[in-house]
């Protein structure tokens, strides 16, 4: 199942990774919160866009 399209993703990845790099070479811990769109990007599903019934690509 996928509902994110190309940029969608490709900026998930890109701001997650971003985020995740600045926590673990700053010790910020609140970066580790970019595991969630890195995640949703990777993968190519995000579950609130189910439950708002968005679709930016993906034929469902």
């Amino acid at each position: 199942m996928c509902n994110t399209g190309f940029f969608d993703r490709f900026l998930r990845v890109f701001v997650g990774g971003l985020f995740v790099f600045i926590a673990v070479f700053t010790g910020w811990v609140w970066g580790y919160i970019g595991l969630i769109p890195l995640l949703t990007g990777l993968f190519g599903f995000c579950p609130l866009y189910t439950i708002f019934r968005i679709n930016t690509g993906c034929k469902s």
